[in-house]
């Protein structure tokens, strides 16, 4: 008896729509050729020629023996459209659902960094180095001091940190300023170096701030780099940081402990009232002044003397609530300024008598003003930034003084982007018309206020559908860090900045500034 093709055995009604036919129309032909000639063969063929009928029809995935037969999917045409572009997220107007994170746009950074703590370091100083000034050259280093915030008074430190091996983000052809541009570019993005050295410290730090260093005189072996930190115990310490810096230059450098691990100076000014307003005043290392404010409206001033420092014990009284930061005049070295929960910003002069504030702003903002900053190009303009959120510009030109009964001045710029308060705020070191800010809505922001918008543009609406207008000198906005608290300038890597939230510190500069 001759052997027949399974599928003859079927007649053609049965035939249609079976799962997975293995015979297709050229196999067909070529076994009606045998059986003419030489009778009935199994077709040799059956299970390597499908059809495109056969192929349609396998629906069902299960051959007629009950064997899994696999799909075969139809083939992938290739599009020649570009992938949509991703979502640029703006605060305010978007909103993250629960499976979405934000990831940054690495094509507008020329460098960016993150680095995690041990523990939360919600304030921090830039150091000034030796390593010269306008660095362009990249990988960089960076010298930071921070002061933390643990879980228990006994575990916080005062940190000194050296970044290093800070490289580019991006590849950047038009950069000339390196003799080896090739040797760079082939280690982008590689992982920074980080360094520390720490020192004990009892009780939170609530601010850190560095001595200010001039270029004409960078850091010495031999003179003290002094820092001060407002410890959350009401206590002011100040602490000599140049052996700790040292140790990380030059390997194997040892230090001595006892000596460095306490303090220069304490100032106990404040009593056990604790505060956050410091800032030192930009004078010689031998003529050092340091202005501390507490949360009971007052303001002590300290000066250095040859044998150490001397705490002045009368305050400066004007504000009615928490001082809550200061800021000495970057032209005259007498003159500060300060903020306070009471809506205002004083003006003071070290030389009046009574201790009370000279000028002032009665109703700087609607609510608490938290952060102030002194241009130390153009001095008479002030940044101040707010509990509401709002960011304002004040020519000091026109501030009142204290005795006048004249209404208070207008801001000459006012910005309200963010939505939360304002946590920091700072002008640019070499830039007059340059700021950075930071909210505790989670934005780092940049700002040029020599932006003006083009007239040509001034009808066109590119404010996303039910979204804030974006303010033509807002440049750009930095994003990823919770509970942003403060943001600083690098005096000596132009463009760069640096921010402290309670994830950590980002270290970045971007295409705009």
């Amino acid at each position: 008896m001759s052997k027949r093709a399974n599928t003859e055995l079927l007649p053609q009604e049965k035939r249609d729509g079976q799962p997975f036919h293995k015979v297709s129309e050229i196999g067909s032909r070529r076994e009606q050729s045998i059986q003419d000639e030489m009778g009935e063969f199994e077709d040799a063929w059956e299970d390597e020629i499908e059809s495109d009928e056969d192929v349609t029809n396998a629906e069902d995935g299960e051959g007629e023996d009950g064997m899994d037969v696999d799909q075969v999917l139809p083939a992938i045409e290739e599009s020649e459209e570009p992938p949509p572009a991703p979502q640029v997220y703006i605060h305010g107007t978007h909103v993250l659902n629960k499976d979405e994170i934000l990831e940054p746009d690495d094509s507008v950074y020329i460098m960016r960094h993150t680095m995690n703590v041990n523990w939360p370091c919600l304030s921090f100083d830039v150091l000034r180095d030796n390593l010269g000034d306008e660095r362009q050259r990249y990988p960089a280093t960076a010298y930071l001091v921070a002061g933390t915030q643990a879980d228990t008074a006994k575990n916080n430190e005062v940190v000194v940190y050296k970044l290093s091996s800070l490289h580019r983000t991006q590849k950047d052809g038009d950069d000339s300023d390196s003799e080896n541009d090739d040797d760079d570019n082939d280690d982008l993005d590689e992982d920074p170096i980080i360094e520390h050295r720490s020192i004990p410290h009892q009780g939170g730090v609530n601010r850190i701030r560095a001595q200010p260093l001039p270029a004409s005189a960078p850091l010495s072996s031999t003179l003290p780099y002094h820092v001060a930190t407002w410890a959350e115990t009401g206590k002011v310490h100040i602490w000599n940081i140049q052996p700790l810096v040292e140790s990380l230059d030059v390997p194997g450098s040892s230090f001595d402990k006892p000596r460095v691990h306490t303090p220069a100076f304490t100032i106990n000014s404040h009593g056990r009232t604790e505060g956050f307003a410091m800032d030192w005043a930009s004078s010689g290392p031998s003529s050092l002044r340091l202005l501390t404010g507490d949360i009971h409206s007052r303001i002590f001033l300290t000066t250095s003397t040859p044998s150490g420092f001397n705490p002045l014990s009368q305050p400066f009284t004007s504000h009615t609530s928490s001082v809550e930061d200061i800021q000495w005049s970057p032209s005259e070295p007498t003159v500060f300024a300060s903020c306070s929960a009471d809506r205002s910003v004083q003006i003071w002069d070290v030389r009046s008598k009574g201790r009370k504030s000279v000028a002032g702003i009665a109703s700087a903002h609607e609510s608490d003003v938290n952060v102030i900053s002194w241009n130390r190009l153009t001095t008479y303009l002030l940044l101040s930034g707010g509990d509401e959120g709002g960011i304002k510009v004040w020519d000091l030109r026109n501030v009142k003084k204290t005795d006048s009964v004249d209404p208070d001045p207008s801001p000459v710029a006012s910005f309200a982007w963010h939505k939360a308060p304002i946590t920091s705020i700072e002008w640019h070191p070499t830039e007059d018309s340059i700021f950075a800010a930071s909210g505790a809505d989670d934005q780092v922001t940049l700002w040029d206020l020599a932006v003006e918008q083009d007239a040509d543009e001034a009808g066109m609406d590119d404010t996303p559908d039910g979204g804030q207008d974006v303010p033509p000198q807002l440049l750009f906005i930095h994003q990823g860090q919770k509970d942003v608290k403060e943001v600083h300038w690098h005096p000596q890597i132009p463009g760069t900045v640096i921010s402290t939230a309670l994830d950590g510190l980002n270290i970045f500069k971007t295409i705009s500034v």
